[in-house]
């Protein structure tokens, strides 16, 4: 026994040493992570050469805000499922920042890797783009290929050069949603729409087999105004007739014939590109321009996000001017609760707007909103944080990016001022909720429900079960009156009787410009002319500061952007890639994954399928 003692006592403490160098090594090992995070942290300002050209190349789709926290942008990266984003504010700022930049002599746009962007996003990027050709520096173009987002930013340059192998690519906008009715059928689901708005078109996905008569009427009035808008934008900018850029797209199977199939050429004929030139020879031109870099053989150049560093210290050190005007962000679909960036959480944006209210540091709020709507109770809660954040004497502007719909709409009326591109979306004042039962799908395979309830309405909401008249009744009655109560708030924010808005409503899609027309939007305008008005009715002077808003980083979430680098590559070495699915059927599971969400949640829906780009 006194050996056995002995043996566990020897154990023991053996196991206490081996736990006291574990932790020993743990404090080594966090040591070594915090010292390789400040040694990270810890970055120079690049050289500007005193003569050099800036490259802008944005990268996938230019975003409000950039979409997941920090670890799940690098797991994404890391399983090669990554999906690009570029800010659109940096844009913007390193192209206005650059114009009085004497080192700078030109800006260069490099276009190839430009995915998606809305027009009103386009349009932001553009303005700067004419204010930079405005200071006398020179602006240029080169695409491999331009397709019609990128080739609308090309077209605001001085010289536009097209590979002699490219093509410009004009095709138009379109409109066209799947529809999941014969599906639906085929699995025998019943699917239970409650809705206000004879426009309110999203339910038709799962309940037609094509486009309602009020969709294609409401579609071909906002679409053909973006196409309308583009084309006189890109005409303006290259002094053509906007029918010249409809005869582009129409002519093209005519015109291309008569250059032998040349796509270049084509594009040169029409006067869309200046000249058909290679890599090399462009880089000579803009040499001519921003010196030649001896190295490379190309021109001096200056990388945007190299840039962006320079003047986001330029920011810090102006800072200190009149009071100051805070730019929230509310990019995404609104849903319930804690949401990442790129989706709009009720409780995260309802937050953010109180601690703004009780900060004194802001005078004033811009909310600058790119939703299609979403979740009524969320869209509720930051209605309310918007209303509070008025009352208590700082007023709020809302500034509607490509899309300001329905719940996006909803978050904006109780704004003091609301401001709109003339493209943007919004309107959509509707309401729909959609429960689907599967209570005959499961019947195909033996699978029956029976049992009781207490009450006409226990067991009701059960998705294995036929949705009682009762549960039927109560939510078209709860859906009637979320729309009253929609509409309501707008003629209450736009001192309007409900009946006027309600002709407005009815779920009708409008252009930034035909709701200015109609009297639910203020201004016509971007983020700009929003911050601008914001500082007027907060009555600051001029050299005021404007701050955008960032949400705060956990210290995980710094850790994790850290070591993101690290981290993809490692697991990109080891994770074996999906494959891509096809294309119909992956538009199919998202569509029945976005229908088990609404469903799920039980509520009406302030949503609009609204978006192009």
């Amino acid at each position: 026994m006194g050996l056995i003692r002995a043996l566990l006592g020897l154990l023991k403490g053996l196991l206490y040493a081996l736990d006291g160098l574990r932790k020993v090594l743990h404090l080594i090992l966090l040591l070594f992570i915090f010292g390789a995070l400040l040694a990270a942290s810890h970055t120079t300002l690049p050289f500007i050469p005193h003569r050099a050209a800036l490259v802008l190349a944005p990268q996938g789709r230019i975003v409000e805000e950039i979409s997941g926290n920090p670890l799940e942008r690098a797991l994404a990266e890391a399983s090669g499922d990554m999906r690009e984003e570029t800010l659109l504010r940096d844009l913007v700022d390193v192209v206005d920042h650059a114009r009085d930049d004497d080192r700078i002599r030109a800006l260069v746009l490099d276009l190839d890797g430009l995915d998606r962007a809305g027009l009103p996003a386009l349009q932001d990027l553009a303005q700067s783009i004419r204010w930079f050709r405005e200071s006398g520096k020179k602006v240029y173009a080169h695409g491999e290929a331009f397709t019609q987002r990128q080739y609308y930013l090309a077209a605001q340059a001085d010289e536009v050069y097209l590979d002699p192998f490219g093509y410009v690519l004009l095709d138009g906008y379109s409109y066209y949603r799947s529809y999941l009715a014969g599906t639906v059928d085929k699995l025998a689901v019943d699917i239970n729409v409650f809705k206000v708005g004879s426009h309110k078109t999203y339910p038709d996905t799962w309940t037609r087999g094509d486009m309602s008569p009020e969709d294609r009427e409401n579609a071909r009035t906002w679409v053909t105004a973006l196409w309308d808008g583009y084309k006189a934008d890109v005409a303006e900018a290259r002094k053509l007739e906007p029918a010249l850029i409809q005869a582009y797209a129409d002519e093209a199977a005519a015109g291309v014939k008569a250059t032998a199939g040349d796509l270049a050429q084509y594009a040169l004929a029409r006067g869309l590109v200046d000249g058909l030139k290679t890599r090399e020879e462009f880089d000579a031109i803009v040499a001519e321009v921003a010196g030649k870099d001896d190295d490379t053989g190309a021109f001096k150049a200056v990388d945007w996000h190299s840039y962006l560093s320079v003047v986001r210290s330029d920011e810090v050190l102006e800072h200190g001017g009149d009071g100051t005007v805070g730019v929230i962000v509310a990019s995404g679909e609104i849903l319930d609760g804690e949401q990442p960036p790129g989706l709009i959480g009720g409780d995260t944006l309802a937050a953010r707007l109180r601690e703004v209210r009780d900060d004194d540091d802001y005078q004033a709020v811009v909310l600058r909103i790119d939703s299609p709507g979403g979740s009524m109770m969320a869209s509720e809660l930051i209605r309310r944080e918007v209303a509070a954040l008025s009352a208590a004497g700082k007023p709020v502007v809302a500034s509607m990016a490509t899309v300001a719909a329905s719940g996006g709409y909803y978050i904006a009326m109780d704004a003091d001022h609301i401001v709109a591109a003339p493209t943007t979306i919004t309107g959509s004042i509707g309401v729909f909720a959609v429960i689907p039962t599967f209570q005959r799908t499961l019947a195909k395979i033996g699978v029956t429900s029976d049992g009781f309830g207490t009450t006409d309405l226990a067991g009701a909401m059960e998705l294995d079960r036929a949705l009682g008249q009762e549960a039927k009744q109560i939510l078209q009655a709860n859906v009637e009156h979320a729309y009253r109560t929609f509409v309501d708030g707008v003629a209450r924010s736009r001192d309007r009787r409900p009946e006027e808005i309600d002709s407005l409503a009815q779920g009708r899609v409008w252009t930034g410009a035909d709701a200015h027309a109609a009297g639910i939007v203020d201004e016509m305008g971007g983020v700009d002319e929003a911050i601008a008005e914001a500082a007027k009715l907060a009555g600051l002077k001029e050299g005021y500061d404007v701050e955008w808003i960032e949400r705060d980083l956990s210290w995980r979430d710094v850790i994790a952007m850290r070591l993101q680098s690290a981290a993809a590559w490692l697991v990109n070495a080891t994770m074996p890639r999906s494959p891509t699915a096809l294309p119909g059927v992956g538009a199919a599971m998202t569509e029945l994954r976005a229908l088990l969400a609404l469903a799920a949640t039980g509520r009406p829906v302030y949503l609009c399928r609204c978006r192009l780009d």
